[in-house]
């Protein structure tokens, strides 16, 4: 975030140098404010602006495939759209800033999935049946997702070699927190992974991949 505001704003920032009726697509993770905030002064210097965070991960990168959340103008959008093609899959989610509180919302499913499954898969331990056999036999049902697939899998494994690190899960579900707060929301389930998010980087498994969340249940439950 630290370096997306150094090269988008400011005296030497991108806006600066870039030419009437140009498109800006910023593809990082920033609040859903900041987009707001980019894309005014953007349309001020009469350029385009749309905010478009992806979620697939390195290997939806590699094959194309990546889930691409776009906010901004319809038309600027639909000029975009066949560069983007190439990347994944576009779809636009309303105005500037949509796309961020479109991936927000992809990483508060994330977390509280993953919450869910670690949990699944202690009472399946604790209660004699095999963790890797349930998963199989859970395949194809209304349960079934990527997350129960690949990081119950993690879980049963111990292997939590970082894909994404439990400390970007937990400044997700900050912001996630903080924009709820700021709307006036109350997300009761979302803020309990919160915190269950926020004792695990606490306890030292922040560069550990955010499925270790299992350990932390573990310990709570020892």
């Amino acid at each position: 975030m630290e370096h997306y505001e150094k090269s988008g704003l400011g005296p030497k920032g991108l806006l600066e140098f870039m030419q009437r009726d140009a498109t800006l697509v910023v593809m990082s993770s920033i609040p859903v404010e900041t987009a707001h905030k980019h894309a005014k002064e953007a349309a001020q210097k009469h350029i385009h602006y749309l905010d478009a965070p992806v979620s697939g991960g390195e290997q939806g990168a590699i094959d194309g495939k990546l889930a691409i959340m776009v906010g901004g103008d319809v038309m600027t959008f639909r000029a975009v759209e066949p560069v983007l093609t190439l990347l994944g899959k576009p779809v636009r989610t309303g105005p500037a800033g949509s796309g961020e509180l479109a991936k927000l919302a992809n990483q508060m499913i994330v977390a509280n999935t993953i919450a869910t499954v670690a949990e699944a898969i202690l009472m399946a331990e604790r209660g004699g049946a095999d963790p890797g056999q349930m998963l199989a036999a859970l395949e194809g049902g209304f349960a079934d997702s990527t997350i129960l697939r690949v990081h119950g899998q993690r879980m049963i494994q111990k292997n939590f070699l970082p894909g994404g690190p439990a400390k970007w899960q937990l400044k997700d579900t900050q912001t996630a927190m903080a924009l709820a707060e700021a709307m006036g929301l109350e997300l009761p389930v979302s803020s309990l992974v919160n915190t269950l998010y926020e004792e695990l980087v606490n306890h030292g498994d922040g560069e550990l991949d955010h499925s270790v969340l299992i350990n932390h249940l573990r310990r709570r439950n020892a």
